[in-house]
């Protein structure tokens, strides 16, 4: 007897899932193709508002003055400049009104929006050019300097904010012994501690540190806690239920239930740090990424200043993935991942032969 056909319904992950679908899953090409598009429509933009004349372009690059002899009120265009096309125009009517040789020139966006292909090539000889002075860093070692701010900033904060905010989520006593003063001090800008920092620690890297430090402990110290508060509390009645006690309760049951949510939080609060770098490196002697932003912002080389800024988000972004990708081996329960402990093993529905056809 033939079983008859059931209709299978598709999971959010099938390729027939739509790309609408509320709070469903893509499938993983579908995911792929809108990660690439992510980067490649902003890209696309700039560079048709860089390389099509007629989208932007407000200004006019001067390739050939006129006949400079004519005197006037726009005489002093010279080859090279950016002008505004108003002008531009005024200057070849005074050329005409003198039946003299037009001045010539090319459309072409501010000098604060340089094309995608002058980026690249900043962002390229960045590394292959020396310091400009004797004793200055590499740009790969200023980009080495700044990661371990952000290392040693981010370490310290989350080495004393998880385990207080733990116990602030998790004690009445801690949230509201701490937590008034902290959302209190949540609201001042990090960079106002600067002065403080330099006077009480120099110059050097500590008062860096101590900005990244203050920028994300705070708000960690209130996220943390929020999360934690966020565990079953039907868990801890059933621990309660068989005789677990205060110790046993955080340790075995609220730290690791609020463990994937605190990853994740880490996640987050870790680029909230990379946005007080820029900042906290100028604080005192300038050093990292962001003395090479300020020399570049300073003698309007925006070129530079658009490659220092992909170095920035690209090693977070690069952080941030690598940390996802961990985070799908160390929580499996959460994505349907594999454990680390179970990484190259094989599944166990990859060891079974493949049954074709119905139901028999």
């Amino acid at each position: 007897m033939t079983t008859p056909a059931r209709t299978v319904s598709k999971g959010p992950g099938s390729k027939g899932a739509r790309w609408l679908s509320l709070r469903q899953e893509l499938a993983p090409r579908r995911r792929a193709l809108l990660f690439v598009l992510a980067f490649a429509l902003p890209l696309l933009l700039w560079a048709a508002i860089s390389y099509v004349p007629f989208l932007w372009h407000p200004l006019i690059e001067v390739t050939s003055a006129g006949d400079e002899t004519v005197v006037g009120e726009y005489d002093y265009l010279a080859t090279g400049m950016l002008v505004e096309k108003e002008l531009f125009a005024a200057r070849n009517a005074e050329l005409a009104a003198a039946g003299k040789a037009a001045a010539q020139g090319i459309p072409k966006n501010p000098i604060y929006l340089p094309a995608p292909h002058e980026v690249a090539r900043a962002f390229y000889t960045g590394f292959k050019t020396p310091p400009a002075r004797q004793g200055d860093l590499w740009l790969h070692e200023s980009l080495l300097h700044s990661c371990r701010i952000i290392f040693w900033g981010f370490i310290l904060s989350a080495a004393i904010g998880l385990p207080l905010g733990i116990l602030c989520g998790s004690l009445m006593l801690f949230s509201k012994l701490f937590e008034p003063f902290v959302d209190f001090v949540r609201y001042m800008p990090a960079p106002v501690f600067g002065a403080l920092a330099v006077a009480i620690w120099g110059l050097d890297d500590a008062p860096k540190i101590a900005v990244v430090f203050i920028g994300t402990f705070f708000p960690m110290v209130l996220v943390v806690a929020n999360t934690t508060r966020q565990v079953d509390g039907a868990l801890l009645e059933a621990a309660q239920t068989l005789g677990c006690n205060r110790r046993q309760l955080l340790w075995h049951i609220i730290i690791p239930a609020a463990t994937p949510g605190l990853y994740r939080d880490m996640r987050i609060l870790l680029g909230c740090a990379w946005t007080y770098l820029v900042v906290a490196e100028l604080i005192g002697a300038k050093s990292g990424i962001s003395a090479f932003l300020y020399q570049a912002q300073r003698y309007k080389q925006f070129d530079n200043v658009y490659a220092a800024m992909l170095m920035i988000g690209l090693i977070g972004l690069f952080t941030d993935q690598i940390l996802a990708l961990l985070g799908r081996f160390l929580f499996p329960s959460e994505n349907g991942g594999r454990s680390l402990k179970n990484l190259f093993r094989p599944r166990a529905e990859d060891s079974k032969p493949a049954v074709l056809g119905g139901a028999t």
